[in-house]
């Protein structure tokens, strides 16, 4: 059945990609037809811009008939503000969808601003106006124009008033302030900003990981976060760990060497990461790179619905930068403490003069001595090209790559003593200096989406990657506690190699049943992970250090030929098959209601040291979920979600053990203030993993699944902008994580490792909008997290601590310097417990400067 059910995933991926570039030909031809029709048309420099009629029933027989036709196809603007701000006036336009690029002229005292293929639709009439709304402005008007456009006019009293245009999603903001009357050209008093993405932004409206589709924020029953752009560049992130602390109940778990990042969710530790939607799995991958992020959105609670099996916390999505059809070029050096040099680059625009095929490069190198004493510098190169090409109106293709090297430190970090951490410097380490971890990454991803029509979508995706790793370490024993003596049990040099495969087809369809509107989303994955672990380990131990006075180099490490007597070779791969469905139903317009399920099945073939062995599974994971909106702002939702990992191990009958399940229930209330421009996120929810393996009491070499753990927990989230440049993200979870069953060992009530039972976190920034000063920026960052255990065993704890950043920049036209200050008290704390009884130091005080110019 398994092998039948992967044949049938491939073939109808296979189908789906012919269908897709089938429909592209058929485009294409009706689409050369048209051009014949045309050409004279174009030629003709008496005829004007014109709206795309190629996709216009030509049936219509009037112009009323051929008017409605313009106002299916064309974007709506279905709301407008106009506020007042400190420097003058915002005029905010919601739309139905992302808009084209605006134009913008100057006809006497007026700013004309033209929106193509856009229609008014707004809840008072089709046009608007506003008389005298501030000082030295005299009109603000909106209205559509018979050829398809909306118009927005801003006329001054004596002079064109000066405006700033942002385009992000599906909204249109235009900051208007008077102007001056030697403001006479576009040039002088006109400043258009309109890109893909988003620009000074903390504002985030929609997200694609909890439904895999382009779903508002609050509509969504589940909780989900996103840290967008402006915050990574505000806090000079370059470790996507450093970004997740601003999201409520989430921190890192162990690193193994502090060589990768591992993220607790919730209580649950996960390796797992989507980039771009596509699952990459890789249990040693080192830090992600973060200069090519667009944004960051986290999904908390059961992900299996949509993404397999995956453990019950969530899953984080790096969401990528695509190219842009205008010219761009960005270039920025950062430098900072302990040697640290990040210079990068952001390269994109048009290849084509008819700007259907686009290009954008992402690249960084970065070295740094860090902070612990290593003779091992941080080393990292990182480069990722990406192509987009506009194949037609209605289809799209987009080839991406990602290459990095990553070469640092192994690093247990510091010890345990006693029941808290032992009195030594930060710095000092317990391996040996030479100690050293090396990642190479290679990924490749293809994404072919066609619109069938303006309902139905077909995406599809491939993506390709591998990771090599290498680590050489002195591996770290048990500590004396009353002499300080640490063992070292043997010299590692582990190597593994990690392959995913991934193929992903969906069709998003929207249709209604009587006066209920649906989206509907089906889909197949299919996904193949293989690796390779080939770790070797001496017999002869490295000699022992004393924590408090250590000597290193009294020994030689072994070359890794040497090391054959004490392998552990491990081959293992995995296919999954995912089959799945989901409705989104909008039952009234304030009533949602989000139902799916997904089916998968696994097939898992290893090899531990020439003795092979074999796994199948099946599960079926589902989630329900209501939204409901009482008012415009308020969102009150509630759902039900369920995860599924697979186990490993057998019964003493021999039977495989079921796969553990996560199960979820969730309560929240989202609100959107202040027009949209801040969102908060409450949520209460109630989290257990079951059939968790533990050793059978009555036959210590077979398992059973009866472990469960639980958690549960309030979380509070922040996220926008209070006044016109002053921006917030802010949040605080509280986490009660424990073992509840264990077989009856004595892990039962122990609280899970690495989880606080209060955290917290506020960054906040402010730019001076007006004056000689405009452009000048402080920001503020307090980050809490209460004790918590070091490990399950709960036998060391890793004290509280608060740490202070802040930031200082300043902007001026197309440039940018700025200072940050991480942990400004150079406060003593431990990031995260690692391996046994050792743990993480923080980063002590830092300063990071950039230079950034634009072009």
């Amino acid at each position: 059945m398994v092998s039948y059910l992967k044949s049938s995933a491939l073939v109808i991926s296979a189908l789906s990609l012919c269908l897709s570039w089938a429909a592209r030909a058929d485009a294409n031809s009706q689409q050369s037809q048209a051009n014949r029709h045309t050409r004279s048309a174009q030629n003709n420099p008496l005829v004007g811009d014109r709206p795309d009629t190629s996709r216009l029933d030509q049936a219509a027989t009037s112009i009323d008939e051929w008017m409605a036709q313009i106002e299916q196809q064309s974007v709506q603007v279905t709301d407008l503000h106009l506020n007042e701000t400190d420097t003058g006036l915002s005029l905010v336009l919601e739309t139905s969808a992302p808009i084209e690029t605006p134009t913008t002229s100057i006809l006497g005292n007026a700013v004309v601003i033209d929106i193509a293929n856009a229609v008014l639709n707004l809840p008072d009439g089709d046009e608007f106006q506003s008389a005298n709304p501030a000082d030295d402005i005299a009109l603000i008007s909106a209205v559509s124009l018979p050829d398809g456009r909306v118009r927005v006019s801003i006329t001054g009293v004596s002079a064109p008033p000066t405006v700033d245009v942002n385009s992000e999603a599906a909204r249109l903001t235009v900051a208007i302030a008077p102007g001056t009357e030697t403001a006479t050209t576009p040039d002088d008093s006109i400043q258009v900003v309109v890109t893909g993405e988003q620009d000074g932004d903390y504002v985030v409206d929609e997200a694609t990981t909890a439904t895999r589709t382009d779903t508002p924020l609050r509509d969504i029953p589940q909780s989900i976060q996103v840290v967008p752009q402006q915050v990574l560049e505000d806090q000079q992130v370059i470790r996507v760990r450093d970004a997740l602390r601003n999201v409520s109940g989430i921190g890192e778990g162990n690193g193994f060497g502090n060589a990768r990042e591992t993220y607790v969710i919730r209580g649950f530790f996960t390796n797992d990461v989507l980039r771009d939607g596509f699952l990459e799995r890789s249990n040693f991958r080192t830090f992600r790179e973060t200069v090519n992020l667009e944004r960051i959105e986290i999904l908390k609670g059961p992900a299996s619905v949509l993404y397999g099996n995956l453990e019950p916390g969530g899953i984080i999505n790096l969401v990528t930068e695509l190219p842009l059809p205008e010219p761009r070029y960005e270039f920025q050096v950062q430098a900072g403490s302990f040697g640290t040099v990040r210079p990068s680059f952001d390269i994109t625009g048009p290849l084509n003069d008819s700007r259907t095929v686009l290009y954008r490069v992402n690249g960084v190198y970065e070295r740094s001595d860090g902070f612990r004493d290593y003779d091992t510098d941080i080393e990292r190169v990182f480069v990722a090209p990406v192509v987009s090409w506009q194949i037609s109106d209605r289809t799209d293709l987009i080839l991406d790559l990602e290459y990095l090297r990553d070469e640092r430190p192994f690093d247990r970090g510091v010890i345990a003593l006693g029941g808290g951490i032992a009195d030594i410097p930060f710095d000092r380490i317990l391996g040996e200096p030479d100690d050293i971890a090396i990642v190479e990454e290679f990924g490749a991803s293809l994404r072919l989406n066609h619109e069938f029509n303006d309902n139905w979508t077909l995406r599809n995706g491939l993506r390709f990657f591998t990771s090599d790793n290498a680590f050489r370490f002195a591996r770290v024993g048990g500590l004396n506690e009353e002499t300080g003596e640490l063992t070292r049990s043997d010299w590692s040099d582990n190597q593994s190699t990690f392959w995913n495969y991934s193929i992903q087809s969906s069709l998003q369809g929207e249709f209604s049943t009587g006066s209920i509107d649906h989206t509907l989303l089906v889909g197949v994955d299919l996904f193949r992970v293989t690796d390779t672990f080939d770790n070797r380990s001496s017999l002869e131990p490295p000699p022992p250090i004393n924590i408090f006075d250590p000597i290193y180099g009294r020994g030689d490490r072994p070359d890794r030929g040497d090391l054959l007597e004490g392998r552990f070779l491990f081959q293992d791969e995995i296919d999954n098959l995912g089959i799945y469905i989901q409705d989104q139903i909008e039952i009234t317009d304030n009533l949602n209601l989000l139902v799916g399920g997904r089916f998968d099945v696994i097939d898992q073939d290893s090899t531990f040291n020439d003795v092979d062995s074999e796994l199948q599974e099946e599960a079926f994971s589902p989630r329900i979920g209501i939204v409901y909106q009482p008012i415009q702002p308020i969102s009150l939702y509630t759902s039900f979600s369920q995860s599924f990992t697979p186990n490993t191990g057998t019964t003493v009958d021999g039977d495989l053990l079921e796969p553990e399940r996560g199960t979820q229930f969730e309560v929240g209330i989202r609100g959107e203030w202040l027009d949209g421009r801040l969102t908060t996120n409450l949520a209460a929810y109630h989290l257990t993993k079951r059939n968790i393996a533990v050793t059978d009491p009555n036959n210590t070499d077979f398992s059973i699944a009866v472990g469960e753990q639980r958690s549960q927990g309030i979380e509070l989230d922040v996220l926008g902008e209070i006044l016109p440049g002053w921006n917030i993200i802010a949040s605080y979870a509280h986490t009660d994580a424990e073992v509840t069953d264990d077989g009856g060992s004595d892990f039962e009530g122990n609280r899970l490792a690495d989880v606080p039972r209060n955290a917290a976190s506020l960054w906040t920034t402010y730019e001076l909008q007006s004056g000689d000063l405009r452009g000048l920026e402080f920001g503020l960052g307090l980050f809490y997290a209460s004790d918590r255990p070091g490990n399950l065993n709960n036998d060391y704890e890793i004290p509280s601590y608060l740490r202070t950043d802040a930031r200082i920049g300043y902007t001026r036209d197309n440039w940018q310097l700025a200072l940050n200050f991480i942990n400004i008290f150079d406060v003593d704390y431990i990031q995260n417990g690692s391996f046994g009884r050792t743990a993480n130091p923080g980063t002590p005080f830092t300063v990071l400067g950039s230079v950034s110019v634009e072009f």
